[in-house]
């Protein structure tokens, strides 16, 4: 079984699974459809960096975390 955050590259279109927590079902994004974003906050010990990647399907918004090296290889646009 793949992981969540795996990029299937079948016929060149890239695709992301995403949970739909309104619908209760996973759903496949095409990656022209996807953004990431990356978040950082100073905390106590230091800086904390989270990356993510948001979509929109039917006008709920999707967003799910990501690890660096996900977040590097995705060939999308960065999030305002």
């Amino acid at each position: 079984m793949a992981s969540p955050a795996t990029i299937n590259n079948t016929e060149g279109i890239g695709a992301m699974q995403f949970y739909n927590v309104k619908t209760r079902e996973s759903v496949e994004v095409p990656e022209n459809q996807i953004k990431k974003t990356k978040m950082e906050r100073k905390t106590a010990k230091g800086k904390q960096v989270r990356y993510a990647v948001t979509a929109e399907v039917n006008g709920t918004k999707l967003f799910k975390f990501v690890n660096e090296a996900t977040y590097n290889s995705l060939k999308v646009p960065e999030a305002k």
